[in-house]
């Protein structure tokens, strides 16, 4: 598959208001194994004070927190999705998020675009970030 160049995506001031406004973050891929890049970012984040919600199809539980097998079974309010997915599974995940009603913002980490997706996520008014690595900009964003 060819990869895609990100048309839609937000800024770096976009990203430290999302940053700001984020409390909840359902991790979707986010492995148990602490040499994958979802965990270490998962782990990064949460020990920046977010509330890190599991999404994988086996474990109980990851970084301390109850594993939900898909989106639409977490019972809480969701801020953002943060997806560690191939490209072509961001249309269903931008689906969920819409059916859901209550995530801000699709964020698809470094190396994940799907523009077709993105847009679909933005024209429902979620904010949209693709192809970056969430730990990073908050680093770079909070940490100088």
């Amino acid at each position: 598959m060819e990869c895609e160049f990100p048309t839609v995506n937000s800024n770096m001031d976009e990203v430290k208001e999302i940053f700001g406004m984020v409390r909840t973050i359902a991790v979707l891929g986010l492995s148990p194994d602490p040499e994958k890049d979802s965990h270490r970012v998962a782990s990064y984040l949460q020990s920046k004070g977010f509330k890190i919600i599991p999404v994988y199809p086996k474990e109980e539980s990851i970084l301390g927190e109850k594993v939900y097998r898909s989106l639409a079974e977490i019972p809480e309010p969701v801020d953002m999705v943060n997806i560690f997915r191939k490209p072509d599974a961001l249309g269903a995940i931008a689906d969920a998020c819409i059916a859901r009603g209550d995530v801000k913002v699709f964020w698809a980490q470094k190396g994940i675009v799907n523009n077709e997706a993105a847009q679909k996520a933005k024209d429902a008014g979620m904010r949209v970030v693709q192809n970056q690595c969430s730990m990073v900009d908050h680093r770079t964003l909070f940490q100088g």
